[in-house]
């Protein structure tokens, strides 16, 4: 009967259970957190060090959650976690944008099922059903956020709707009316002809839009040259409907233009044989066969040559036009003319297009108004007054309801020359998904000009930092070329333009004192005010009310959230804050949005952008890399992830994925992240397991460790340079591929498999024993804090279950400090080398126990036969240990035919042979040593360990 050792071996031992459980975990450490006020004790222990401000920009209140704001939550966190734990201040407030039509357009739903008219109700009323709207939506979200484990003010958070907020608000929008750079013009901007407004480009997202496209005549009265008299001038347009705003056609100066006769028609073409036209030579084919017919070429002229040249508009002689077109149209030369599609000439309609406008203005043309709010056309719009330019079709499609009674009245005059579909690219609002037109209406800009706005937002783009870099370039080339930006809305929900026009000059009052005292109003009483007051207590005694006219507009979302630096980061409320922010961080699109406004309000105001740095990360799609929606049945809810399987593993799969392209995740991603999360909760349970009460007095120095353990070390300080070289990048992917090899290859198929047995079998007094448990505990609290601000649940947990106590955190702790002499080059190179040996023998026994010669690696004791290098480099080692053999010879010669080799490892050979003599009953090993120790069926390591106890 042989000996039972079971209670002699030290068998890793520890609470920390195998499965996570993480959706009941993580409620609960969020209570403690909760309870020790954890964020309150991380401003205390962080006090004086240098600041890290991570500005958050605010999510829309208006519904739960979705996995792009999981994304960028969590990757906020992790950031600001991080730089906490490098020893920064790194305080994180929360916000939201609450302004805008999203919620005004839910709220206006609400009336419009009831039959009612929004305008007729009380607009402090509805205002305040705006505001109730949002405040419901924003504690939904605050709570969503907090369970992905975000730490932040949450208490304090900010809102762009507080009267705070609205003051600051309007004291900024003030400064841009003090300098004169805010003005009124009227000028052509994306409208909202379902929403009723006019719409910032980054309101904006584009998508294929089937447009009718018609080809029209421009009979020419007055020629330049010789060569076009009584022909026509052709253009070619996708939108029909702005054909009553045209007020001229432009030309490239530089092409080559052809007269052409039309010498044969198809039927059914309007093409009239005889036909003189005008065309560009390059295109003049494509429009021989879109109007099925074929021309003679009789003159081929320069672009140049058509100035000076006039038309008359091709609907002037309609039968019902009563001269509402008796006008002329003069060719111009515009530089955005292209020969890509069309005919080379373009019709220009001021009222309807930023390059039409601008055209317009330089020659003096009338900026006609056609179009109203509602998309229908005024009264006095020759032909199609009160007809619809958008509307919804019975499929729900949009489509232009004017485009035919426009082909038939220009089929009508004998100036059509033929009629298409084109399927294009076009904006669309992002809140309707109607599309949009451009239309001229009377708004408020911000020049970009008048106060060098855009130059000095150009030099804040070079000044800052860019993660990736090529954001620099996207925003840059934005700022450039962007028009002046339209600020007014002609809606009800947000902070009002607060301006006064004088009514005889038509000009904005600039008054310092009148702004104070608005700005005194709103922080009192909050934007309201603007509405709920007489003007007279805002102009003040010396001014009359009767000769201004109070703006009725609200500024556009964007400059709300545009202002946030100036009430969060400058602003009372939050002293410990500082500006300007270290990291503005924002999904990619953002450079046409909250970076953007963000960029020209503060530049406007301060000379500089209000950030440092600007980390993007992109969208999130399916695995199958489409984008997410319900029809597809492909929307991953970052609730549902979180219920079932924790918010660790979301945000394990942020910190391991590449967030500066667009990012896949689906059920397999998930599960692939469930299998890694899976191998690090082992490693640190495996670790808390083997240090089982160990306390300082077992420590050793590093150096009386085995060189194995010193290598371990030196891993250490390898990874703590990657760690901190992803903390100062923002880029964490490629640092967890480190840690996750770290943990699975380095540690437990390696080190730990090696030293399982010293662990588990050596005396407690061991040398090799305690150098294990010493590194061992190093490891721990490196990884525990090194995986803290990413999977903060688990290394919380893990923390826990090494330090107890009533209210400690790891999220308390800074980053270990690896000592720099740990590193060594030397013997790293070493232990690779000695690892590729290893890989030679672990191959040979994996056969033996494939074709079950032997059942364990320690039922082995082969022969390895390496070159005189090879052995040099083995002599003083345990290879037998290394390779968990009971024994092993190494010969010194070249590799023997026959025996397992690997290509990859040369000069490397290795017989399989087995262990001879006896199993220790304790440790396992087969030795002929067992049956002479002291103690029955043990070796004699096992049987002084026993002694020792």
């Amino acid at each position: 009967m042989s000996a039972d050792y079971k209670n002699t071996v030290f068998l890793p031992k520890t609470d920390f259970p195998m499965k996570g459980e993480l959706p009941k975990l993580e409620p609960e450490l969020l209570a403690r957190w909760e309870k020790i006020g954890l964020f309150g004790r991380l401003r205390a222990t962080a006090k004086g060090r240098e600041k890290f401000i991570l500005h958050d920009g605010p999510p829309y209140a208006n519904g739960n959650l979705h996995i792009g704001h999981a994304l960028n939550k969590i990757l906020k966190d992790v950031i600001t976690r991080s730089q906490q734990m490098l020893g920064r201040d790194a305080e994180y407030v929360p916000g939201w944008d609450c302004h805008g039509l999203p919620i005004e357009w839910k709220i206006e739903e609400k009336y419009r099922e009831s039959g009612k008219d929004k305008d007729e109700v009380d607009i402090v009323a509805f205002r305040e059903e705006c505001r109730q709207f949002a405040a419901k939506w924003i504690g939904i979200q605050k709570e969503e956020f907090k369970r992905l484990g975000i730490t932040g003010d949450w208490d304090h958070p900010y809102t762009t709707m507080t009267n705070h907020a609205e003051s600051v608000i309007c004291a900024e929008l003030g400064k841009f009316l003090l300098d004169g750079s805010l003005y009124k013009g009227a000028k052509p901007v994306l409208w909202s002809v379902v929403e009723k407004t006019a719409l910032a480009e980054a309101e904006v997202e584009y998508h294929d839009h089937t447009s009718i496209t018609i080809w029209v005549k421009f009979p020419v009265v007055t020629a330049s040259v010789p060569e076009v008299e009584g022909a026509s001038v052709v253009i070619w347009t996708t939108t029909p409907w702005t054909m009553p705003g045209n007020r001229a056609v432009a030309y490239g100066a530089d092409f080559d233009y052809v007269v052409v006769e039309v010498e044969s028609a198809e039927p059914g073409s309007l093409a009239g044989v005889g036909d003189r036209l005008v065309v560009c030579a390059d295109l003049a084919g494509q429009v021989a066969k879109d109007a099925k017919c074929a021309f003679k070429i009789l003159h081929t002229l320069k672009g140049a040559a058509l100035a000076g040249t006039v038309c008359h508009h091709p609907l002037k002689l309609h039968e019902t036009a009563a001269g509402g077109y008796d006008f002329t149209v003069p060719l111009l030369a515009g530089g955005f003319v292209t020969t890509d599609t069309g005919t080379g000439f373009v019709h220009i309609a001021p009222g309807h297009g930023e390059d039409d406008w601008h055209l317009g203005k330089e020659h003096g043309l009338a900026i006609p108004d056609t179009v109203q709010p509602d998309g229908k056309y005024f009264p006095h719009v020759a032909i199609f007054a009160g007809m619809e330019v958008l509307n919804q079709g019975k499929n729900g499609k949009y489509y232009s309801p004017v485009a035919k009674p426009v082909i038939e009245a220009m089929t009508a005059t004998g100036n059509l020359l033929a009629h298409g579909k084109v399927e294009h690219s076009y904006p669309h609002s992002w809140r309707s998904k109607a599309p949009l037109i451009f239309r001229n209406t009377p708004q408020w800009f911000i020049s970009m000009e008048s106060t060098g706005l855009r130059a000095k937002a150009l030099q804040a783009i070079a000044d800052t930092r860019f993660v990736p870099d090529q954001g620099r370039n996207r925003i840059g080339s934005m700022v450039e070329n962007r028009p002046d930006w339209c600020v007014s809305r002609q809606r009800a929900w947000g902070v009002p333009i607060t301006v006064f026009v004088d009514k005889k000059t038509g000009q904005p009052l600039r008054d310092q004192g009148v702004m104070d005292r608005i700005v005194a109003a709103f922080k009192a009483e909050g934007s309201d005010a603007w509405f709920t007051s007489d003007p007279s207590r805002f102009l003040g005694p010396d001014r009359d009310p009767a000769d201004y006219d109070k703006v009725t507009d609200i500024l556009d979302v964007w400059f709300d959230s545009g202002c946030t630096h100036a009430f969060v980061l400058e602003g009372e409320e939050w002293p410990r804050l500082s500006w300007p922010a270290s990291l503005y961080l924002e999904g990619s699109d953002q450079h046409r949005g909250w970076f953007h406004s963000s960029l020209l309000e503060s530049c406007g105001t301060r000379g500089r952008a209000p950030y440092d740095a600007v980390l993007t990360h992109g969208f999130v799609l399916d695995e199958d890399g489409r984008k997410m929606s319900k029809s597809l049945g492909n929307v991953v809810a970052p609730q549902e992830v979180v219920g079932s399987m924790g918010a660790d593993i979301l945000r394990l799969w942020v910190v391991g994925s590449d967030y500066s392209d667009d990012l896949r995740i689906g059920p397999e991603i998930l599960k692939t992240q469930v299998d890694i999360y899976r191998r690090l909760r082992n490693t640190l349970r495996y670790l808390l397991g083997a240090l089982d009460g160990f306390t300082d007095a077992e420590k050793l120095p590093a150096a009386e460790m085995p060189e194995l353990e010193r290598w371990v070390l030196h891993r250490l300080t390898e990874l703590d340079a990657q760690f901190r070289d992803a903390c100062d990048g923002f880029q964490f992917h490629g640092l967890f591929t480190e840690l996750h090899n770290f943990c699975a290859v380095d540690l437990s198929a390696f080190y730990f498999d090696i030293r399982k047995d010293a662990l588990y079998c050596d005396a407690a007094s061991s040398i090799r024993r305690r150098a294990a448990r010493t590194v061992m505990d190093i490891v721990l609290d490196a990884l525990t804090k090194w995986l803290a601000p990413f999977l903060c649940f688990t290394a919380e947990q893990a923390w826990l279950a090494r330090h107890p106590s009533e209210d400690g955190s790891v999220h308390l702790e800074l980053f270990p400090e690896i000592p720099a002499e740990w590193r060594d080059g030397d013997l790293a190179a070493k232990w690779a080398r000695i690892r590729d040996v290893r890989k030679v023998v672990t191959g040979a026994l994996e056969i033996e126990r494939r074709e079950k010669r032997i059942g364990s690696s320690l039922q082995a004791s082969p022969r390895l036969t390496v070159s005189s290098e090879i052995h040099e480099l083995l002599t003083g080692l345990d290879m037998a240990e290394i390779c968990i053999t009971s024994g092993i010879r190494v010969i010194d010669g070249l590799p023997a035919e026959g025996e397992f080799q690997l290509p990859e490892v040369p000069g490397v050979s290795v017989s399989p042979n087995p262990a001879e003599g006896e199993k220790c009953q304790r440790c396992w090993k087969v030795l002929h040593e067992v049956g002479t120790a002291r103690h029955e069926g043990a070796c004699h390591r096992c049987s002084d360990a026993v002694e020792a106890g």
